[in-house]
């Protein structure tokens, strides 16, 4: 059995050259398998095309002993990786039923009855493969085993290319797969902090980040940074307490005050960090909130509303673009608008107070302001006021986004604010 501490990667995909892709499957392995002790010799990306396919193989497999290949495992014709790995070994290709039952199953749970021809391709696995089922699409993952041409065993590791089944892949069959071979665990928690830019987070964190065991990485969400720390041990307690030391370590720094949660993992389509525990702590205590959004145009509702089990705490959202929707839905003075104007502080509280009486809910929040492109009269584009409504009273504050961003940028900063503005409102009245 091949014990890796060396490997390559490939990342297939025509639509990688073309940059329509950004290929960011890469740094996640290369960082999950320096955990695991592997070092990555080299990263290359190659097209859908069988002889530079098989090219790459060669030459990296020339390299090193253990391969790592994304994408190319789809349904269609160009999805070619299985057949030229299978190709590279001599290995024939053979149908798998696990394979294809959880093709079956996952498209039946999608409404699609009919399983065609093309889908059954996924389910040809080379002989003597391991499979990994795919718990987040139908392309199966395969540790393919076979002898390379310098005569030497080899290992070939196919994944997903979309990043949520290629994430899903890693954290559930890939990793620990190596870590069984190589004796290690991997443990990772995420801290997610708001209110401080990646730049002043490395900063403030950069002994934590020279580190190599736990490691300790940042990474820019919208609005937000994520810091993960990653523990390698030889059992899984032995991990989980590096990581909780690092972790209880960083909260105890300036950054500290930044933390608003810590969560094993990141779920790929299942709501933002801060939405999902907007969620969780409003179900935990009994608690509601509503929304009435302006220049936002419902996004702040909809994170929230992608959260599963939402619906327990999320009572509506009202998206009253206009000024006349802003007066009749949620009863904004003529006074307000005619002396403060629609995106002042007061208009904002006014919206707030009136979504909650709307809606009937605990929380309400309200955004208003302007996202571009370019100013609205003397109002610059990027001036967003937020109200935030309760039994506690009504508050609100403005925030400069700033005219050079884009328009989506600054809808996604202030959704985001929003949903913070709910947690703090939500903790406060615990």
């Amino acid at each position: 059995m091949i014990t890796a501490t060396a490997a390559e990667i490939i990342s297939v995909g025509t639509e990688l050259l073309l940059g329509d892709i950004i290929n960011t499957d890469a740094a996640y392995l290369s960082r999950a398998l320096a955990m695991l002790g592997i070092s990555v010799y080299r990263q290359s990306v190659v097209g859908d095309n069988r002889e530079r396919i098989l090219s790459e193989l060669d030459s990296a497999f020339s390299r090193c002993d253990t391969v790592f290949l994304t994408g190319g495992l789809g349904p269609t014709c160009d999805d070619i990786t299985r057949e030229c790995t299978a190709e590279y070994f001599g290995l024939s290709l053979l149908f798998n039923d696990e394979a294809m039952e959880h093709i079956r199953q996952y498209m039946a749970d999608l409404g699609r009855i009919t399983v065609t021809e093309n889908n059954r391709r996924q389910a040809m696995v080379p002989e003597g493969a391991d499979v990994f089922i795919n718990s987040a699409g139908t392309a199966p993952g395969l540790a393919v085993h076979g002898i390379g041409r310098d005569g030497r065993e080899k290992l070939a590791i196919l994944m997903p290319g979309p990043p949520s089944e290629f994430e899903r892949m890693a954290e559930e069959h890939v990793i620990p797969y190596l870590s069984r071979r190589s004796g290690k665990v991997l443990v990772s928690r995420n801290i997610h902090m708001y209110g401080i830019g990646e730049s002043s987070a490395e900063t403030l964190l950069r002994d934590f980040m020279d580190q190599e065991n736990p490691t300790v990485a940042p990474y820019c969400d919208p609005g937000e940074v994520r810091i993960r720390v990653t523990a390698a041990a030889a059992t899984e307690e032995e991990a989980e307490a590096m990581c909780q030391r690092t972790v209880d370590e960083i909260k105890l720094t300036d950054a500290g005050r930044y933390v608003y949660a810590v969560l094993d993992r990141v779920i790929p389509g299942k709501g933002t960090a801060a939405a999902r525990v907007l969620v969780e702590e409003l179900k935990e205590h009994g608690l509601t909130v509503a929304f009435a959004e302006s220049c936002t145009g419902g996004l702040a509702s909809k994170l929230v509303s992608d959260v599963a089990g939402s619906s327990a705490v999320l009572c509506g959202s009202a998206v009253t673009y206009a000024v006349s929707s802003k007066k009749a839905v949620l009863g904004v003075s003529d006074e307000t608008i005619r002396e403060l104007g629609v995106y002042s502080e007061e208009c904002a509280r006014e919206m707030a107070e009136g979504a909650r009486r709307l809606y009937s809910a605990d929380i309400a929040v309200s955004v208003t302001g302007v996202a571009g492109p370019g100013d609205d009269g003397d109002t610059p584009c990027g001036h967003v006021c937020i109200g935030v409504a309760s039994e506690r009273g009504v508050r609100s504050v403005a925030v400069e986004f700033g005219r050079k961003r884009s328009r989506d940028t600054i809808r996604t900063l202030a959704a985001g604010r929003m949903i913070h503005e709910a947690l703090d409102e939500a903790r406060l009245l615990k």
